[in-house]
């Protein structure tokens, strides 16, 4: 649930979101589904766009409660995740990774920000371009690429924020400062 709560924003909205679902009660696929979408949507208001979230959750709930329904306990595959209305590669990825410990590396906008700024990447960069690079530069391993993606995170949340705070930044070159420093 917190890779579909967390589009579109903060960790800390998705959190307080889940955080009422569980206090709540609903912690199962079939806790979801069960739940009037009216009601689910007031759970998850936090995270934004709270109407489209809960139909998504609804369409999340049903692909996993089905899949338990068949005795599926392994991971979905990323294209039967992706067919999914309101999944899109991030969260697809998310999901594997995460729930399912499918070395699969993230990319989020804080992985796009830092990599431009270092000039790994450019504007426009499409998804699979950026996830390549850590694909064919670390060993496939998902607690390397969940750190590595925690990592990514704290950095941008104490530098590498949108305004940029380069006091004490490790990052060198980064493309920001030189032209902030010029």
């Amino acid at each position: 649930m917190g890779a579909m709560l967390t589009q579109n924003t903060a960790w800390t909205n998705a959190a307080a979101a889940l955080a009422r679902l569980r206090e709540a009660g609903v912690r199962l696929p079939s806790d979801v589904i069960a739940l009037p979408q009216r009601r689910l949507a007031a759970f998850v208001r936090s995270s934004g766009y709270f109407n489209q979230k809960a139909k998504k959750l609804k369409v999340i709930a049903a692909l996993f409660a089905g899949r338990t329904a068949l005795g599926r306990s392994a991971a979905p595959s990323r294209e039967a995740l992706l067919s999914e209305w309101g999944i899109g590669p991030e969260t697809a990825d998310s999901i594997l990774l995460y729930a399912f410990h499918v070395p699969v590396f993230v990319v989020d906008a804080y992985t796009r920000r830092i990599l431009s700024r270092v000039g790994l990447i450019e504007d426009g960069s499409s998804y699979e371009e950026i996830q390549g690079l850590f694909h064919g530069s670390l060993r496939h391993r998902a607690p390397l690429f969940n750190e590595y993606h925690a990592l990514i995170v704290r950095h941008a949340k104490m530098h590498c924020r949108a305004r940029p705070v380069c006091a004490g930044c490790p990052v060198q070159p980064c493309r920001w400062r030189e032209f902030a420093d010029a």
